[in-house]
């Protein structure tokens, strides 16, 4: 029999039930399943509950039916079930509670009666869970499911899945089941370090070392930290593949393996006195990091990157082996508002580029400068191609004027581009480049068609005068990665101008030591009648026994030897010229006229320096004394124009008297790009 006090039933056994549930019969199969499964499906329709199985006659015992002494079915299976479960009211309190339950949270089921269920499961620790809580005690919410962190009276903990759902559309209150999820948990997070650690470091990974960078990026994450900033030591060892290709791979593993250990501890010492040791990392390969959070300037950074040198410096005594090994290091170091995890490792990576090229086993900080020169750099690459193809690029000419008499005998191509962006850029800036990706094939290609074009309609706009003959410099790689004889055959025959009025450059490094297919592309195109000069003579190889075998018709003395001229002898102060540079430059006139060459002085700038020239026999000469680089319409200008005529040239401070002839209209003459006669065209940066 069931004793009727309110809301409760007290049965035998000192069972306590609730009044609804009881009156509005047992549960449904439906129900039934919920209970076992501790999920829900929503409330169950009304049609599908069985009858009631108990009346208010079993309640107060006046009924005609037999004494209901048993529970309802679903309280058997309540009991029975292995996963923990209790009946919560609308209130929040826990109306029953199944063996399984108490044993989960360390005590009897009898003693959460009453007891409020948040409480119990840490259900109100944050807004969002306890809302969600709320929400399905008072119906409008089908079903809540969490994970709570739970302690035991004996202090363990214990990870558990949380399911809230209705009981049922008529009665109040709801179905809570508390599933122990710590060994899957654990699984978990044993998988998860595996996936994020270095198998043969034991080291955090690529993966969680991103994990880690993104997060100290986080504005709450530098705000907390005090200083706002953050540091990235990223290293390369130098000459591990050696190491690698030589010993094998488990030699190989061994080395990274006692690296990161000496890696290891660096941070720990470094952390000594911060508020955090910074974290190491394998990145791949030989490849490894140290991220530095809350940093407090460049210096702290420097210190770490020399403590990993030092480190480094020791041999490695590995499988009766001593290896010794260096790093370099790119260091970044900078305010962590406005970074992103993928900008830092970008300049990190171009500052360990920078420590390799600056000679390795050292460290290199991050310069923004240089940083914006490389990006620019390859801006300029990636649009090489497509420019050639818009016409960007345009020819400038500066004169080659007889040492003697002061005529103009030639002009030099100079390729200029005037890119969109970036404005007039001198060949300085994309020479290497188009060298590098192949594009000075197809760029030279247009410079020597323009530069035939331009020397042939001078040609016949001033029929009573010489020609002029035009050079134009060529890259090594035209010669290998083109048909040049074919090339320039095929412009020369097209443009109408005459094999003698071009002269190709080349420079001294490029010239001295050919053989194959460049040497017999040069000996073609010199039968052709195309003359041939040597860049730059002086600076490279210098190797004399190969000019009476090439079909070289000209030597170009480089600007550093004219430059020794400088010496005025009326001005006061003045360093005196070094002798050895006249004794030099004499003797290499003598070479070159003994071998029925001719000869090109470059960097003219004064007239004392033409003078000297001109006493030792050179035969012609090129600079800023005579023009900078010019339009073809101020060539067209000077043609013509005789020896003496025209106004002189107004001397820049020290370069003495003008000098007379036709190309003394200095004063006239467009300005360049300030880069003298150094011969900056295609093949001669």
């Amino acid at each position: 029999m069931f004793r009727d006090t309110g809301q409760w039933l007290h049965g035998s056994g000192g069972s306590l039930y609730d009044r609804q549930t009881f009156l509005h019969g047992q549960r449904s199969s439906a129900l039934r399943e919920r209970a076992v499964s501790g999920t829900s499906e929503g409330p169950t329709p009304a049609a599908d509950l069985d009858r009631s199985a108990v009346t208010e006659s079993d309640i107060d015992g006046t009924g005609s039916g037999p004494p209901a002494h048993q529970p309802p079915v679903y309280r058997a299976v309540f009991s029975a079930a292995p996963l923990a479960m209790a009946v919560v009211d609308s209130e929040g309190r826990v109306v029953d509670a199944n063996d399984a339950l108490g044993a989960l949270l360390g005590g009897g089921s009898a003693g959460l009666v009453g007891r409020v269920a948040s409480d119990l499961l840490d259900l109100a620790s944050d807004a969002r869970t306890w809302h969600a809580y709320r929400e399905v005690l008072s119906g409008r919410r089908a079903t809540l499911r969490c994970t709570r962190r739970l302690k035991q009276p004996d202090g363990r903990s214990l990870w558990t899945q949380v399911t809230v759902c209705p009981l049922d559309a008529d009665e109040p209150g709801v179905l809570l089941s508390v599933d122990d999820v710590s060994a899957h948990r654990d699984l978990q997070a044993s998988l998860r370090h595996l996936q994020m650690h270095d198998p043969v470091t034991r080291l955090p990974n690529r993966t969680l070392f991103f994990e880690r960078v993104s997060a100290a990026l986080e504005t709450e994450a530098y705000e907390r930290s005090g200083t706002g900033r953050i540091g990235l030591c990223y290293l390369d060892l130098d000459g591990f593949k050696a190491v690698n290709d030589t010993l094998g791979h488990r030699v190989g593993d061994r080395l990274l393996t006692a690296v990161a250990q000496r890696l290891t501890d660096c941070a720990a010492e470094a952390g000594q006195t911060r508020p955090s040791v910074p974290l190491v990392a394998r990145l791949g390969g030989d490849e490894f990091a140290l991220l530095v959070e809350a940093s407090t300037g460049t210096d702290q950074l420097a210190d770490l990157a020399e403590c990993v040198l030092k480190a480094l410096q020791a041999p490695f005594d590995l499988a009766g082996h001593r290896l010794s090994v260096s790093a370099s290091i790119g260091v970044v170091e900078r305010h962590a508002a406005g970074t992103t995890a993928t900008g830092l490792m970008q300049a990190a990576d171009t500052t360990l580029y920078w420590a390799k090229v600056d000679g390795k086993d050292r460290w290199t900080l991050f310069d923004p400068e240089r940083n914006a020169h490389l990006m620019t750099r390859q801006a300029l690459a990636s649009t090489l191609r497509p420019a050639i193809e818009r016409g960007e690029f345009r020819l400038d000419y500066q004169p080659l004027v007889g040492m003697s008499d002061g005529r103009l005998r030639g002009v030099e191509a100079l390729v200029r581009w005037d890119h969109p962006r970036f404005g007039l850029l001198s060949p300085n800036r994309f020479v290497a480049l188009a060298e590098e990706d192949g594009s000075i094939v197809p760029l030279g290609r247009w410079v020597l068609a323009t530069a035939c074009r331009q020397a042939r309609q001078w040609q016949l706009d001033n029929p009573g005068e010489p020609p002029l003959f035009v050079s134009v410099n060529v890259a090594v790689r035209q010669v290998w990665d083109s048909d040049l004889v074919a090339d320039v055959a095929k412009i020369l025959a097209e443009t109408g101008l005459p094999p003698r009025l071009l002269q190709l450059e080349l420079t001294e490094s490029a010239v001295m030591g050919s053989a194959g297919r460049p040497l017999q592309a040069l000996q073609a195109l010199s039968e052709m009648g195309v003359g041939i000069a040597i860049d730059d003579f002086g600076t490279g190889y210098s190797n004399l026994a190969y000019l009476s075998r090439l079909p070289v018709s000209v030597l170009k003395l480089d600007g550093s030897f004219v430059r020794g001229f400088q010496y005025e002898s009326d001005k006061e102060g003045a360093a005196p010229p070094n002798p050895a540079d006249q004794v030099v430059v004499e003797a290499m006139i003598d070479l070159a006229h003994r071998l029925g060459l001719t000869v090109t002085a470059e960097c003219v700038e004064t007239s004392a320096q033409a003078t000297r020239l001109r006493s030792i026999g050179c035969d012609t000469g090129q600079g800023w004394l005579y023009s900078r680089p010019v339009s073809p319409d101020r060539i067209s200008e000077l043609l013509g124009t005789e020896p003496g005529e025209g106004p002189a040239v107004e001397p820049e401070p020290g370069d003495g008297p003008a000098v007379e002839g036709p190309l003394a209209e200095g004063s006239a003459v467009e300005p360049g790009d300030g880069s003298g006669t150094q011969s900056y065209a295609v093949g001669n940066p």
